[in-house]
C-alpha cells in the first residue's frame, strides 16, 4: 500500500484529502475521558495541513442507530483536535448534507475540518453494497485524496472504510503503517521467547485468536473474567465468577492442544475476590478477599488476579522477547481491583523486549493507571482489528488500501 510519504512527495497544496480516522473516544456526559486515539492521528492531520492540504477529518462514534444522536456527536473530538493542533478546526454538523458541504467548500489551504459522526448515516454501516455505495459516492464528492488512518475500524467493511478508497487516490497514514508494521513483528518476524497475555471479560471474544496463538507463541498467560472459564475446565469451582458454560468444551480442547505442543499456558494460582460487583462509581472500599484458585467460596466471585498470580505472570513476562498483551486482569477500574492490571503492565515496562498492548481497555488502563505510554513498545489503537489481524483475517479496510 502507498503511504502518506509518497502523498506528501506529490504535494497536496491546495488538494481535499479525506482523513478516515479512528475518533471513537469514550465520553462522559459529553467530557472525553480519554484522548489517545485522537492523539494517534494527529501526526497525519499535522503533516497535511503543515503541506498546505485541506483537510477532511471523518470517523465513527459509538453505535447511534443511523440517524442523528447528541450524545454520540463528535463536536467535542473536534474541540480536542483544535486544542491539539493549536489552530480553530472547523466543524460540519452532518455528514453529507448542507454543513458538511459548506464547510468542505469553505476550506483554505492547511486547514481542517471534521464532520459529524459517520453512523449518523444508515449508508455507513449498511449491508447493502448500494446503500453503502452511494454514500461513499457523496463522501468522495468532497475529496480529491484519501488517507486511511484509522485502524481501530479497519476490520470493518463500512463505507468510509472499505468502499471510499476505491472512488479516490488512497494512502495509509502514519498510524496505519506503523500498526501494520507493528502486526508483522507478532506474526512474521517474531522474536523469541513469545509471550502473550490475554485478559478481558468474555473468552469467547479471544477463542480465534488463542486458536491461532496455540501455534505461534511460546507461553499464554490468562486473566480476567475469561480465566473463570479456564479455571472451570481444569476442574476448579469458580462461585459466582464470570463463567461462560458453553465455552467449556472449546476451553478444554485448547488445553489439550497446548499440552500436547509444548505451550505454556498460565492460569491464576490466587485471586481477589468479593460477594458483589464493587462500585466504579463512587470506588467505595470493597475489601477484598484473598483465595486460591482452587478454593473458590460458592457465594464470591472473582475479581482480579492475587498477589501470587501477579508474581507468577511477572516472572513469565521477564525473559521475553517479544510480549503482546490484550485485555485486563481484572476490574482495573476500581482500585481495589487494578493491581494485577497495573502488575503485567509493569512487567512489559521491566522486559527487555518488544512489547505491544494490544488497545481497547489494555490501553485505556495504561493510561488511566497512570504509566508513561512512551515507555511501552507501542500501544496499539484497535483492540478488535488487532485481534483479528492475529487470527489470520483479512481485514477490509486494510485491503481497500492495497494498490
Amino acid at each position: 500500500m502507498k503511504t502518506i510519504d509518497e502523498l506528501l512527495a506529490e504535494g497536496v497544496a491546495g488538494r481535499r484529502v479525506f482523513v478516515r480516522a479512528d475518533l471513537n473516544v469514550p465520553l462522559a456526559d459529553g467530557v472525553i475521558t480519554d484522548d489517545g486515539r485522537i492523539r494517534a492521528v494527529l501526526p497525519t492531520v499535522k503533516a497535511l495541513a503543515e503541506a498546505g492540504a485541506r483537510v477532511i477529518v471523518a470517523s465513527h462514534l459509538g453505535r447511534p442507530k443511523g440517524a442523528p444522536d447528541p450524545a454520540f456527536s463528535l463536536a467535542p473530538a473536534a474541540a480536542r483536535i483544535g486544542e491539539l493542533l493549536g489552530a480553530d478546526v472547523l466543524f460540519a454538523t452532518d455528514t453529507v448534507g448542507e454543513s458538511a458541504t459548506t464547510t468542505v467548500a469553505g476550506l483554505t489551504d492547511g486547514q481542517v475540518a471534521v464532520i459529524e459522526n459517520l453512523r449518523f448515516n444508515a449508508g455507513e454501516t449498511s449491508k447493502d453494497d448500494a446503500e453503502r455505495g452511494e454514500f461513499a459516492d457523496r463522501l468522495a464528492a468532497f475529496a480529491d485524496v484519501y488517507v486511511g488512518d484509522g485502524f481501530g475500524a479497519v476490520h470493518r467493511k463500512h463505507a468510509s472504510v472499505y468502499d471510499l478508497p476505491s472512488r479516490l487516490p488512497h494512502y495509509a497514514g502514519y498510524l496505519i503503517a506503523t500498526e501494520v508494521g507493528v502486526l508483522k513483528k507478532l506474526t512474521e518476524d517474531v522474536q523469541r521467547p513469545y509471550v502473550v497475555a490475554l485478559g478481558g471479560a468474555k473468552v469467547s471474544d479471544k477463542l480465534a485468536v488463542i486458536d491461532q496463538l496455540l501455534a505461534k507463541a511460546d507461553r499464554l498467560l490468562i486473566g480476567g473474567g475469561m480465566a473463570y472459564t479456564f479455571l472451570k475446565a481444569k476442574g476448579y469451582e469458580v462461585g459466582a465468577s464470570l463463567l461462560q458454560e458453553d465455552q467449556i468444551p472449546a476451553v478444554t480442547e485448547y488445553i489439550e492442544r497446548a499440552e500436547k505442543s509444548g505451550v505454556e499456558l498460565v492460569l491464576p494460582v490466587d485471586l481477589l475476590t468479593a460477594t458483589d460487583f464493587p462500585d466504579l462509581k463512587s470506588k467505595a472500599p470493597a475489601n477484598p478477599a484473598t483465595v486460591a484458585a482452587d478454593a473458590m467460596p460458592d457465594d464470591q466471585m472473582g475479581l482480579d488476579i492475587g498477589p501470587e498470580s501477579r508474581k507468577l505472570y511477572a516472572s513469565k513476562l521477564a525473559d521475553a522477547a517479544t510480549v503482546f498483551w490484550n485485555g485486563p486482569m481484572g476490574v482495573f477500574e476500581h482500585p481495589d481491583y487494578a493491581e494485577g492490571t497495573k502488575a503485567v503492565a509493569q512487567a512489559l515496562l521491566d522486559s527487555p523486549g518488544f512489547t505491544v498492548v494490544g488497545g481497547g481497555d489494555s490501553a485505556a488502563a495504561v493510561r488511566i493507571l497512570g504509566f508513561d505510554e512512551t515507555e511501552f513498545g507501542h500501544i496499539s489503537t484497535g483492540g478488535g482489528a488487532s485481534l483479528e489481524y492475529l487470527e489470520g483475517k483479512t481485514l477490509p479496510g486494510l485491503a481497500a488500501l492495497e494498490d
